[in-house]
């Protein structure tokens, strides 16, 4: 009995831990919102970002990185992240709608 009361509570502690997860992708796009708009739908003159295939997300990022692609901010930006963090901010950013 007492082994399937810990069992129990060990269950009950991963499926709480689990509803309070957060996505990494999310979480590291989310500073990608304060300019390109809440759920990355931009109203002005920066693009928004919910939608756009993820190829060409992590193309942009990684041609800002490389200075390939040009811009005021984003090569700044882009610097600090890797592929695989690119990856998983595009993944993201591609769902929403």
């Amino acid at each position: 009995m007492h082994k399937i009361l810990i069992l129990l509570a060990a269950s009950a502690t991963l499926l709480s831990a689990n509803a309070f997860a957060v996505d990494r992708g999310e979480l590291l796009a989310s500073s990608c919102m304060s300019c390109h708009g809440p759920g990355g739908k931009s109203k002005g003159a920066i693009p928004s970002l919910a939608g756009l295939e993820k190829g060409y997300i992590v193309k942009s990022l990684q041609d800002f990185k490389s200075g390939a692609r040009p811009a005021s901010v984003m090569q700044r930006h882009a610097k600090g992240y890797t592929d695989e963090e690119f990856a998983l901010m595009a993944d993201y950013l591609s769902k929403l709608k």
